[in-house]
């Protein structure tokens, strides 16, 4: 048993600092996120756009899934919203009650990603977990007001060890392994054209990606390099000697990793939220070499004059809170203990669900036991381009008919309708939410979406061109299935929705 502790904690002790970094990472992610959503607050996330909440109700929703989002569908409620969420994130960002603001991102976060599961990705999953696990981690530690605050000399110990380093590190590893037991189609792990086809898809073709594509030989050795750092990278976070050398080796190797995803697919915010998850990994040795270099100005003490700021937020009804608490019902050792078996029963439920996802040799979770995952939302399926790379590629024209017998492209800005291949694809997405979507209407299951989005873009232009409104609109994709060894094909014509101006 005493090796067994002192395993566990050679392999899964954390440096606060590096939690810290961490912490001010996945904030500024939240931001981000809510900055980019913000600009499809109509679109998305109101009975006005693609997604009403009958439609959510009827054909995307969980019985066990929560949502703050659908209590309204006026867009002005989801701004109420989407503000708390980001005070929240800002006090995330300056560990301002760091444990409480991470509870509360963390709750409208899933709230959020609720509204409209159709835009979500497995980016959205990891920032999820992030949360969730840091909610059981004390990343306000180092480089936040609650540390400055606390008016009392730095602790010289920087490393920490519970059941919620081992959760956030186990679960960086569960990441990485079961993607790549997912991809389990022959050109992942045998012939190895897997990123071949990938880079076919213009939807998510990025410049660097257009620059590698003519090159069999290098998508080959790029696939089975991709495939191979999946499956076993993560085992290096397992081995408990020179624990720093293995874990600097997956930081620097995930890094650049995800980095050259960023530049060959288009991906959204996918890339840096796996850079933000493997940034708590740095151990102290590199943590002690960025406070030298990078991080002093973190250390100093904070202005007598922000203190008071953040102090002013503590209302009377907080102090007599506070006065209340001082005789607690439990124990901290007793919470400690509480906390530390919560955490490990939803890791070991974690670990359950994901292998028994990813390979048969795993017993199935009986669908009874599933809905403590839903409504925790530590559902997860890292199941990028898996088991096999998507084929179906094209892109869309939106074919509106005018009053005026005009036959008009709205991808176009209203232009003539051209059915030719836009010389980037990719381009003709506003963000990676409405790239997803567009990749999701074409499925058949999801068919439902579809006079929902052919209606909203018909209101949207004659709103905004009185003077030449469209009697109907044609949502047709140009399919253009993708063959081996580059092979030509013609692209196909398919009208996916008709609808009409319901306005006349």
């Amino acid at each position: 048993m005493h090796q067994l502790q002192q395993y566990l904690r050679r392999v899964f002790t954390v440096d606060l600092r590096a939690l810290a970094v961490m912490r001010i990472w996945v904030a500024g992610i939240i931001l981000t996120d809510l900055a980019i959503r913000a600009t499809d607050l109509e679109a998305h996330y109101s009975n006005m756009g693609v997604l009403p909440l009958h439609v959510l109700h009827q054909f995307g929703w969980h019985p066990y899934h929560f949502s703050f989002h659908t209590l309204s569908g006026l867009w002005q409620v989801q701004v109420v919203l989407f503000l708390i969420a980001a005070v929240f994130a800002i006090f995330l960002l300056l560990g301002y009650k760091t444990r409480t603001a991470t509870i509360v991102s963390w709750i409208l976060l899933v709230s959020l990603q609720n509204r409209n599961t159709f835009i979500a990705q497995g980016g959205d999953d990891l920032l999820r977990m992030l949360l969730f696990w840091g909610m059981f981690l004390p990343w306000g530690k180092f480089y936040s007001y609650d540390a400055a605050k606390a008016q009392k000399p730095e602790p010289l110990q920087t490393t920490y060890f519970s059941a919620a380093t081992a959760a956030y590190i186990l679960q960086i590893f569960l990441v990485y392994f079961c993607t790549a037991l997912l991809k389990s189609s022959p050109e992942w792990n045998l012939d190895g054209t897997a990123l071949y086809y990938a880079l076919s898809l213009d939807q998510i073709l990025m410049p660097v990606g257009r620059l590698i594509y003519p090159y069999p030989d290098l998508l080959r050795f790029l696939t089975l390099t991709t495939w191979y750092t999946e499956l076993l990278l993560p085992f290096l976070l397992l081995i408990p000697f020179y624990n720093h050398v293995w874990r600097l080796i997956v930081v620097g190797v995930l890094f650049m990793f995800h980095i050259g995803i960023s530049l060959t697919l288009f991906v959204g915010l996918f890339y840096l939220i796996n850079i933000a998850s493997i940034s708590g990994l740095l151990p102290p040795q590199a943590m002690n070499w960025a406070e030298r270099k990078l991080l002093t100005s973190f250390r100093r003490p904070l202005s007598g004059q922000f203190q008071r700021i953040f102090k002013g937020f503590r209302s009377p009804a907080q102090l007599r809170l506070q006065i209340s608490l001082q005789k607690p019902l439990l124990t901290k050792n007793q919470l400690r203990h509480a906390r530390e078996g919560f955490v490990t029963f939803v890791l070991i439920y974690c670990i359950w669900w994901n292998l028994s996802g990813a390979t048969a040799r795993v017993p199935a979770m009986p669908d009874s036991t599933t809905w403590f995952g839903n409504l925790l939302r530590v559902d997860q399926r890292w199941g990028m381009f898996a088991p096999a790379v998507f084929k179906d590629d094209g892109w869309y024209v939106l074919e509106g008919h005018t009053e005026r017998g005009q036959l008009i492209d709205l991808n176009r800005e209203g232009k003539e309708a051209d059915y030719a291949k836009p010389a980037s694809v990719v381009s003709m997405f506003k963000n990676d939410r409405w790239r997803k979507y567009s990749e999701n209407y074409l499925f058949v299951h999801y068919a439902f979406l579809r006079p929902y989005y052919c209606n909203y873009l018909v209101r949207r232009w004659n709103e905004a061109h009185p003077g030449n409104p469209i009697k109907e609109l044609q949502v047709v994709y140009m399919k253009e299935y993708t063959l081996p060894d580059y092979q030509h094909v013609t692209p196909q014509r398919e009208v996916l929705c008709t609808c009409a101006n319901l306005l006349e």
